[in-house]
């Protein structure tokens, strides 16, 4: 089975903007970039990192400067059998939410995003692509469907939870013990009580 992980290695994550400069964003994502492929490596899976520019990695990397979809649809038309799709910021992903994507059965599996988007799939279907505009994970389905692919829904927090806003990285902070977690303290991110919630402040320098 072929695993691909897209990740921007240009800009990434630029709706934490408000709350992490450039540098540091980087550095975030990576992190995520990280803990994802450790986690598929406790799998027993080597995957490909799908990236927007060349970057140093301990897995085989291929650049494909192009949107998410016409990137992600390329690398799937050219393999040969299962394929899964697994974002590059699931920091909270673990080894067994990893293994039942891997392992459950359907033509194409889906473990959706708490936004509605689809953090990670698996295409056993030869015809399926992917299209990763608006609601992805209603659209992913309706594709699914429009070539008599049978669709599993994997229902798991630790692959719904990606990394889009600063929100998000409370979740990371309460739930996380992987690298993500701990290059965020060193940041000085913190968890914040807020109007009953968790949110996430900086610690003053």
């Amino acid at each position: 089975m072929d695993v691909l992980v897209p990740y921007d290695a240009r800009e990434p994550k630029t709706r934490l903007g408000p709350f992490l400069t450039p540098t540091e964003r980087r550095s975030v994502a990576r992190s995520m970039l990280a803990d994802v492929l450790d986690a598929l490596s406790r799998v027993g899976v080597e995957p490909t990192v799908l990236a927007t520019e060349d970057i140093a990695a301990d897995v085989p990397v291929r650049v494909d400067e192009r949107p998410l979809t016409p990137a992600v649809n390329a690398a799937i038309a050219e393999r040969d059998g299962p394929v899964a799709v697994v974002m590059a910021d699931l920091a909270l992903a673990t080894p067994a939410a990893l293994d039942r994507l891997l392992t459950a059965e359907g033509d194409v599996v889906l473990a959706p995003g708490l936004g509605g988007g689809t953090n990670a799939l698996l295409a056993r279907h030869p015809d399926f692509r992917v299209d990763y505009h608006g609601v992805s994970y209603q659209d992913h389905r309706e594709a699914a469907r429009a070539v008599g692919a049978a669709v599993t829904t994997i229902d798991s927090f630790r692959l719904a939870v990606d990394v889009d806003d600063p929100p998000d990285l409370a979740e990371v902070l309460v739930h996380g013990d992987g690298e993500t977690a701990a290059h965020l303290r060193s940041l000085g991110v913190e968890i914040a009580p807020e109007g009953g919630r968790v949110a996430v402040s900086r610690s003053a320098e």
